[in-house]
């Protein structure tokens, strides 16, 4: 097979799941599935107050090139989420508003991208979320290959086409298509833990209490005194 490839078919999470796993949020979701999928603090949203999970289409870019981004925008359906990578660091703009009206016009929920995105007033006006590792005016070619659906790595997280991509305000998750139904019941169990906790501590208890981490402060050593 030629080593750039454009795969236009994949498989892809319930959208049941996807709305679950995207209402539990990426720090339930994160610990759920057992502190796995972030994609790093490098990774930040150009936005606030805006939460998004979808399937994953995969983009493998050369750096400070962006047709391979062009070429993805065929392959998304609604509900699904771009995520692009490059095979070298780059600070290039290569995402703006031009590319996002194309996207939305497919219906996809976001983009990820670990390299930089420009427009950012524009693509928060249309509402388009974005999470990118910079914010650059500078621009790009469309001139190098690369592929679209293959396995990438962001943040040294590999994301497999189709898998889920959860984004908030705390970054971005991805969940193994495979793992997704699993991963949205253990953050619902999750959840349900925490609001009996969240009750507890409301009502005066204290977290050395709830937690049993007294135990803990006298293994590591550390011991209590009225005054020094």
């Amino acid at each position: 097979m030629n080593q750039h490839v454009v795969v236009r078919s994949i498989e892809r999470a319930d959208e049941a799941v996807i709305r679950g796993l995207a209402e539990s949020g990426t720090a339930t979701v994160h610990e759920a599935q057992g502190r796995r999928g972030f994609l790093g603090p490098a990774i930040r949203p150009i936005q606030q107050d805006v939460a998004r999970a979808g399937s994953a289409i995969t983009v493998l870019s050369h750096p400070g090139d962006n047709l391979m981004v062009h070429a993805a925008i065929e392959c998304c359906q609604k509900g699904d989420f771009l995520v692009v990578a490059n095979t070298a660091g780059s600070t290039h703009g290569m995402f703006g508003e031009l590319i996002a009206t194309s996207l939305a016009a497919r219906g996809v929920v976001g983009l990820v991208i670990d390299a930089g995105v420009r427009d950012t007033s524009a693509l928060r006006a249309m509402g388009f979320a974005v999470w990118s590792q910079y914010v650059s005016c500078q621009g790009t070619v469309k001139a190098s290959p690369g592929s679209v659906n293959v396995p990438i790595v962001i943040g040294g997280s590999i994301v497999n086409p189709g898998d889920v991509v959860v984004a908030d305000d705390d970054g971005v998750v991805v969940v193994p298509r495979i793992d997704a139904a699993e991963v949205l019941e253990k953050s619902r169990r999750r959840e349900a833990k925490e609001a009996e906790v969240r009750e507890r501590l409301g009502s005066g208890e204290l977290g050395l209490d709830i937690y049993g981490l007294r135990a803990v402060l006298e293994d590591v050593g550390v011991t209590y005194v009225d005054s020094v």
